[in-house]
């Protein structure tokens, strides 16, 4: 069973388990630098773990930019992915952001897009590189 619950940075445990999930998957996998990964938001923003059967597997986070409510920073732990994990997230995140009326926009990897189209976000703009890894910008315009 997947569960998801959001927290803020001052949860320690919470978010020595989101930050080792980010690691993994970015720094390690990926190979973002250390220094792009954790930045100076992760104290502003809402973040989130998924639990699969009590087991952290993924995590998110979100925050209020000038540009509206960004999504960043999903990352689903390889041994959880294709379970549905990732569309909990982005679920879970929505229905914490939706209520604040604003736009709601995420930089998705190439390889993430169809997760962000399924959940209702469309593509806007050209292929743009962060971490030398190719994105685009998206805009949720609802289920």
């Amino acid at each position: 069973m997947i569960t998801t619950v959001s927290f803020n940075i001052s949860d320690k445990a919470k978010a020595e388990h989101a930050f080792t999930i980010r690691r993994i998957v970015f720094v390690e996998e990926q190979k973002v630098s250390r220094e792009e990964e954790y930045d100076s938001f992760e104290d502003i923003a809402t973040h989130f773990l998924a639990l699969v059967d009590e087991i952290p597997g993924g995590t998110a986070r979100w925050r209020v930019t000038d540009n509206g409510v960004k999504l960043e920073r999903f990352a689903v732990l390889p041994a959880f992915r294709n379970r549905g994990v990732g569309a909990a997230l982005v679920d879970a995140v929505l229905k914490d952001v939706l209520p604040l009326k604003k736009k709601v926009y995420l930089h998705s990897q190439v390889s993430a897009m169809n997760l962000y189209a399924k959940a209702g976000f469309e593509p806007e703009g050209e292929l743009f590189y962060e971490a030398n890894i190719p994105h685009y910008k998206m805009i949720f315009k609802g289920a």
